[in-house]
């Protein structure tokens, strides 16, 4: 997931920034076709990075050498917090292996997923559901990463966690012998639920919607996982008793990762155009036209919008090769509305009806 960055750059403020400039007989440089952007000015590489409920900090999976390593030898990644002007950085956990974590909107406590009691199970790939690492637990804590509360505690892939705006809710793909569903728990007791059940749906990636009722996550199928490249995925949206299930693409493409807007109808996501160039996209719930919000000719990833409407974080590769030297970069999309104040609420009739297996009970 690498680019090689072509952009001219200014700094202001002591931030890198992303500028659009071309001679008059040129094509326009991508970033003139993208929003006012910067990479975070922090050392280490930073994947799927959230905002906290200030709009100016970050939790992500960030690389370090204390991490157990990958399967290729390189250093793993552990969880840690920075404000998006790089000044504060933090280390959450010591050890194991991160992956997926996400701020509560109490501003004190956060969650994420680690090996860290599982350290003696297989590495695993992250990146692979057929080699998923077994044994990644969820773990709420403070900022710090002190106070640790173990919420699972089994020997299956539990990861891709975030919490409801309101707080009581954490939802989590799990996968049990090799077939992965989207469950909630309560944060305070620990009660779970299981929302999908579905043999060849894949669901992953869920978040909550602005109305902690609804959720939205990407599925691919399983009988086309590594038959056809990129994996096509498909986002949907569920409520979180496991019915109103209802598909919102419809393109035989790689739909992946949606994270919702505040404003609850828009929601960005990550598009491949090619096996080898993905792309940010501003999807709308309402059948709206989407809107390309990155112009790279490699690797952008894992983008969020912040509480305030103001800012997208994402991952951008800026190294070699495709995946190489992934860092969190912000764009301002304050010019997008997309902030609590044109908040939208949800309409159960957004999208395609899809089947839906009977829920055991609700929580």
């Amino acid at each position: 997931m690498k680019r090689a960055m072509t952009a001219f750059r200014f700094l202001t403020a002591g931030l890198v920034l992303g500028c659009g400039a071309a001679l008059a007989a040129e094509p326009p440089a991508a970033e003139a076709l993208e929003l006012p952007w910067y990479m975070v000015p922090i050392g280490p590489d930073a994947a799927e990075a959230y905002w906290a409920p200030d709009s100016r900090h970050l939790i992500a999976q960030t690389r370090d050498p204390r991490a157990i390593k990958t399967l290729a030898g390189g250093d793993g990644a552990l969880t840690y917090i920075f404000s998006d002007d790089g000044k504060d950085i933090w280390t959450v956990n010591d050890r194991g292996q991160d992956a997926c974590s996400f701020f509560f909107p109490d501003s004190q406590r956060i969650v994420w997923t680690s090996t860290r009691d599982n350290m003696d199970m297989p590495v695993g790939n992250w990146s692979d559901s057929d080699d998923y690492p077994q044994g990644g637990e969820i773990y709420i804590s403070d900022w710090k990463g002190g106070n640790v509360r173990r919420m699972t505690n089994n020997k299956y892939y539990e990861a891709e966690v975030s919490v409801s705006p309101d707080g009581r809710w954490l939802t989590f793909g799990r996968q049990i012998n090799g077939n992965m569903d989207i469950w909630v728990m309560n944060a305070d007791t620990g009660e779970e639920f299981q929302v999908t059940r579905t043999d060849d749906w894949q669901e992953g990636a869920p978040f909550f919607m602005p109305d902690n009722e609804y959720i939205i996550f990407r599925a691919w199928k399983r009988s086309e996982y590594k038959k056809i490249k990129p994996t096509p995925m498909t986002i949907f949206t569920i409520r979180r008793d496991g019915t109103e299930w209802r598909r919102h693409t419809f393109d035989q493409g790689m739909n992946w990762h949606p994270t919702p807007a505040p404003d609850g109808r828009h929601y960005v996501y990550v598009k491949a155009l090619t096996p080898a160039n993905w792309e940010i996209y501003l999807g709308d719930l309402a059948g709206g036209e989407h809107r390309r919000l990155t112009y790279y000719d490699k690797l952008d990833i894992l983008a969020h919008i912040s509480p305030d409407g103001k800012k997208m974080n994402w991952g951008r590769a800026v190294g070699e090769g495709f995946m190489g030297k992934i860092r969190t970069h912000v764009m301002d999309v304050s010019s997008l509305n997309l902030g609590r104040e044109n908040y939208v609420p949800f309409n159960p009739a957004w999208g395609e009806a899809m089947p839906v297996a009977v829920p055991a009970a609700a929580p």
